[in-house]
């Protein structure tokens, strides 16, 4: 019997991995001895130094864009630099007002959450024409909270470079490039430390959507279908989050600010314990999804051991006055895990 619902167990368990769809991208974000340009080019020898991250997935994480799209990191003591390279035949933008709905255009987006704790994260959109959306979300969408639409990037750079021609649809291209650089002064507002966040990592993801598109009397636009409705658009991202959601940031990668130079070379790994945390996740996603109920939960929390480096951690459920708590203890003993019921991560020290 023992035997058998250790079985039940490990096989929880790899349902449980199989949801994540796959472990989050990891990438190392080197310092730079130079302050950077900030033309859309990337042409200064630091930029040669670093890779570029895998290519994009569709955000389902099951299928191949046609196009590549793929993005580099850096950073000094003033800002995070960013620089990504889109491949598109058709390179076409016609919103010009900050903070309009740039995903309207065909863009590239940045998401950070500096705390991992899914609230408080920054999005920020841009479009071939070099008009940017900014924005601070408190919680993710699918916790009602307010969206901060009016917040900016203050002292923010950003910059376009086409490879090919703008909104000229007689022609084919080759990729457009995005370089930015964001200020730490802003970034650290919802860090959990201030200041440069060396020898950390931080939450990212990138994402490109894409339109198909027509053209009307020479100008692009998003295509419609024969009843005038606009057709669904494609979400290629770094790191797959399993669903058509950017808005579930535990599904995130990791970017880890390296105290090395730019040409050296550093390791990284996700802490073994992220995966207690994409549990606690996956159980509160399930809860407001109502796969599984709170009270069964709470009565029956065997039934959703996890099978973690040869241990069986249990979840227990705490409820109070204005919702509940997740918990799983650190097999160290040290610090409780909490998901609570607004979704929020803590780690508790004992």
């Amino acid at each position: 019997m023992k035997n058998f619902l250790s079985l039940i167990i490990f096989l929880n368990f790899l349902n449980f991995t199989k949801a994540q769809v796959t472990t989050p991208q990891t990438y190392i974000a080197y310092q730079t001895y130079d302050s950077l340009t900030i033309d859309g080019k990337a042409d200064e020898n630091e930029w040669s130094k670093v890779p570029f991250t895998s290519r994009f997935i569709d955000i389902e994480g099951d299928k191949i864009p046609p196009y590549s799209t793929k993005v580099k990191m850096l950073y000094d003591q003033k800002y995070f630099y960013l620089y990504a390279e889109l491949e598109e035949q058709h390179i076409w933008a016609n919103l010009h007002q900050r903070d309009t709905v740039i995903f309207y255009n065909n863009d590239f987006e940045i998401f950070i959450d500096p705390t991992g704790d899914t609230h408080n994260y920054y999005e920020f959109e841009i479009n071939a024409l070099n008009t940017v959306w900014d924005l601070l979300i408190t919680k993710p969408y699918r916790e009602p909270a307010p969206i901060i639409d009016s917040w900016d990037i203050q002292g923010l750079k950003s910059a376009v470079q086409i490879n090919g021609t703008l909104n000229d649809g007689t022609d084919l291209d080759k990729s457009w490039s995005v370089e930015i650089a964001i200020p730490w002064q802003v970034l650290e507002e919802a860090a959990a430390t201030k200041g440069v966040p060396t020898e950390q990592f931080w939450r990212v993801n990138f994402s490109r959507v894409n339109w198909d598109y027509e053209l009307t009397d020479g100008k692009y636009d998003r295509k419609k279908d024969e009843n005038g409705n606009y057709l669904p658009e494609y979400n290629w991202v770094w790191s797959p989050q399993g669903v058509i959601n950017m808005h579930e940031p535990e599904k995130w990668g990791y970017v880890y600010f390296s105290p090395k130079y730019a040409g050296q070379n550093d390791t990284f790994e996700i802490p073994k314990t992220e995966e207690i945390k994409w549990y606690l996740y996956k159980l509160y996603r399930d809860i407001n999804s109502k796969k599984i109920s709170l009270d069964k939960l709470s009565q029956n929390p065997k039934d959703y051991e996890m099978l973690w480096e040869e241990k069986t951690l249990v979840p227990r459920v705490e409820k109070h006055w204005a919702g509940y708590n997740i918990i799983i203890e650190n097999p160290n003993g040290k610090e409780d895990f909490v998901i609570q019921q607004d979704g929020k991560f803590l780690s508790i020290s004992k």
